[in-house]
């Protein structure tokens, strides 16, 4: 149904078409890149308990898809491969932690994979899209009628990102991309708290524990790949380990290293977002939350 609302809404807007499919199944990938020059992958089993309660599911999507679709864009000569990652691909304690973080090591050696082939991929990591279907965000927001929202537990920290940051992201690695990097965008951090502060001020909270599968704190750049992550102003580029990548200057361009011990995390972020902020989103975004 939102494939054919979207339809409506782009009709008569002939750069964009609608095609049914699934990125298990490699025959149909293979016809919908025919012509194609630029993928960005963006398919996934993303909700962490559906994941862990429907393992096998998640890893045909989220493995055997990114194996279908690295193998079709080298066949069909595409140019440039974007991946979508997560912050949950990062020392992950879940299925769909694990799921993505075995999908970005698949895009970053498909560079190699390749061959002689000219086709080139790199990945986007970021936290949650807020707003997005699945988030908190809109869940918050079916239950404040109630007065009550589930709070899973006070300490509980995660990455904020905008639909709009997280698209200029994918933008910036197709411009800067030669192959293999993993993009880290620099985003806000808010407390689980201050979220359903935001979100509903006058509902009471209910501690319910952490779901299966859930973290504390999401982390987007561990200490073991420090050694290979460089520093830009709005972002970080985490450089693969093969082929001595990580020490190539094409491809570092102006960043700096990080220091050894570096970790990027949602409870050690420098940058927190406002209960204010967030309310401020909230209202003027009100009519698309829960659509993305």
């Amino acid at each position: 149904m939102k494939q054919w609302e979207m339809a409506q809404k782009f009709a008569g807007d002939d750069r964009v078409s609608f095609i049914i499919g699934d990125v298990r199944d490699k025959h149909r990938l293979a016809r919908s890149l025919d012509g194609i020059d630029y993928v960005v992958h963006a398919a996934a089993t993303k909700i962490v308990p559906t994941a862990e309660y429907n393992p096998f599911e998640c890893v045909k999507t989220n493995i055997d898809g990114a194996m279908n679709l690295i193998d079709a864009c080298i066949d069909h000569g595409i140019k440039k491969v974007v991946a979508l990652s997560t912050d949950k691909a990062s020392n992950p304690i879940n299925l769909y932690g694990a799921t993505k973080l075995a999908s970005d090591k698949l895009f970053v050696a498909g560079n190699s994979y390749a061959g002689t082939h000219a086709t080139r991929f790199s990945v986007v990591r970021y936290g949650n899209v807020m707003g997005s279907r699945g988030s908190v965000i809109p869940f918050f927001r079916s239950l404040m009628q109630s007065g009550v929202l589930p709070i899973t537990d006070p300490r509980m920290t995660r990455f904020m990102i905008t639909l709009e940051q997280g698209v200029e992201l994918v933008w910036h690695a197709l411009d800067d991309m030669l192959g293999g990097e993993i993009y880290v965008k620099k985003i806000p951090s808010m407390t689980i708290l201050d979220i359903a502060q935001a979100v509903a001020p006058d509902a009471e909270h209910k501690i319910i524990g952490v779901r299966p599968g859930e973290k504390l704190h999401e982390q987007m750049i561990g200490a073991e790949d420090a050694p290979h992550t460089f520093e830009y102003l709005d972002h970080y580029k985490i450089l693969p380990m093969i082929h001595k990548w990580s020490t190539d200057p094409m491809r570092i361009k102006n960043g700096t290293r990080v220091p050894e011990d570096f970790t990027y995390t949602s409870c050690n972020n420098p940058d927190w977002m406002s209960v204010a902020a967030l309310q401020n989103w909230v209202e003027l975004n009100a009519g698309k939350i829960g659509a993305i």
